[in-house]
């Protein structure tokens, strides 16, 4: 079942996912560990998938029978942490593709509180089946696909850098 307070939604060909930080999510000076940040866009990733699931009918099950015990190991991350983040703030997940290839996918994952951005990370994720990876099923190629194409219709704006 699809709960938007707990999922995110899918706008423009981004996931969008709101995170409150708590108390455990952060280090001994109040700050968001470095980890959490990782966790949060693990959920921000299992959500989208998810939720293209949910947008294109049928598609779990087509990915499933093409290629049996499938899923999504993170293969590189490259991480740029930008400004902290603090207990009780809420921060939204932008998780956006960027390139699709035979097996693998690169995605973009940005951090917001508002408008500022606290961590962007760039993450290829490899497609596997029954523990080897393998080229990405049609369906859910498609699916994110039509993601990437949205995106680039889509005016950004573009990301300023750190001073």
């Amino acid at each position: 079942m699809i709960d938007p307070k707990l999922d995110g939604e899918i706008r423009d060909g981004q996931h969008h996912l709101p995170v409150r930080i708590y108390y455990e999510d952060t280090d001994c000076a109040g700050i968001v560990y470095h980890a959490s940040y990782l966790r949060f866009m693990e959920r921000a990733r299992t959500n989208y998938v998810r939720l293209l699931g949910a947008e294109e009918r049928g598609l779990v099950e087509a990915t499933a029978r093409e290629a049996p015990g499938f899923g999504f190991v993170v293969r590189a991350m490259m991480l740029d942490f930008r400004k902290p983040g603090r207990m009780d703030d809420v921060l939204t997940i932008v998780t956006e593709p960027e390139e699709v290839r035979g097996a693998s996918i690169m995605l973009r994952q940005t951090v917001l509180r508002g408008d500022d951005i606290l961590v962007e990370a760039h993450v290829r994720v490899a497609f596997v089946s029954r523990g080897r990876a393998c080229p990405i099923p049609k369906p859910l190629r498609s699916a994110v696909r039509m993601d990437q194409d949205r995106i680039r219709r889509t005016p950004r704006v573009p990301l300023q850098p750190v001073s």
